[in-house]
């Protein structure tokens, strides 16, 4: 008996929703909605479909936009700095270099400045290498639009994402050297390794104490982290794989969990990345399935 082709391709289908979204919970919800659509469509209906894959992928695309522009208002009234959702993912993302950059949490902060539009056609096109004809049809536009569209998202993108890769033992390092300073109070080894222009987004959503604006330089940026909780006997920092890559989880009593991810360049960290939002850190628990 052959499988159906929704539960062949769900983990294909909740990577295209999460990496337009930048929300699990959303993009979980998208999915669920593709489903009904599916669904609707009956043994039947199912069997018409020539291609199931670019089908579904249709549906999911056109119900992420649908969300983008509800969260748009949603995160305009958001309290401080957004940022995406972290989710736990196996060391097998980080094989595949481009996916696991486009599902970073530096890629998707920077995809969280393209229209709706242009995300979806950046990440069908750039992540996911549909075809243009495909993409049309799932974002209701012409080819030829479609492939404006693209270029200029390209553009954008390329001007904001990071410069060079990373390889992950590097990755390690410069994560295990940040975070030995912060947990420790060595300001001087923080100011080693960090970037001159380096930029610190925390998010807290309110609810969690985060900083509301984005923290930039290095001697600010050193002076805001060293005011971080010192590691003691009751709290506990462990390294986790998020996004694709190696990053930082710290419990602490009275002040909760923290996830901080960094970017990395020229051995230096150019972007912290602190997650406090109890109501985003609560997959840290399961590994999501992410593929192309």
């Amino acid at each position: 008996m052959s499988r159906d082709p929704f539960l062949l391709h769900r983990s294909l289908l909740f990577t295209v929703a999460y990496e337009m979204l930048g929300s699990a919970a959303d993009a979980e919800d998208v999915v669920q909605e593709t489903w009904l659509r599916w669904a609707d469509l009956g043994d039947d209906g199912q069997a018409e479909v020539l291609n199931a894959r670019a089908y579904l992928v249709r549906i999911v695309t056109r119900q992420a936009l649908n969300r983008l522009r509800t969260l748009a208002r949603r995160r305009e009234e958001y309290v401080g700095e957004w940022l995406p959702e972290p989710l736990l993912t196996s060391p097998d993302v980080a094989e595949d270099v481009e996916l696991a950059e486009s599902v970073s949490i530096a890629m998707l902060t920077v995809l969280e400045t393209l229209t709706p539009t242009e995300r979806a056609v950046f990440v069908l096109r750039e992540v996911f290498d549909l075809p243009y004809d495909e993409i049309a049809e799932a974002v209701g536009k012409g080819t030829a639009t479609v492939r404006q569209v693209a270029h200029r998202a390209r553009e954008h993108v390329a001007a904001r994402r990071p410069r060079m890769p990373v390889d992950r033992t590097e990755q390690a390092l410069v994560l295990e050297r940040f975070m030995t300073a912060v947990t420790t109070g060595d300001v001087q080894g923080l100011m080693e390794v960090l970037a001159p222009d380096v930029v610190l987004v925390a998010d807290g959503g309110g609810v969690a104490k985060a900083a509301r604006r984005p923290v930039v330089g290095v001697d600010r940026v050193a002076a805001f982290l060293s005011a971080f909780p010192r590691v003691g006997s009751e709290a506990r920092i462990g390294t986790i794989w998020l996004n694709g890559a190696k990053a930082a989880r710290i419990e602490m009593p009275r002040f909760g969990t923290t996830v901080v991810s960094v970017g990395i360049e020229n051995g230096r960290v150019t972007h912290v990345y602190a997650m406090r939002n109890p109501a985003k850190l609560a997959r840290l628990e399961e590994e999501a399935e992410l593929t192309r």
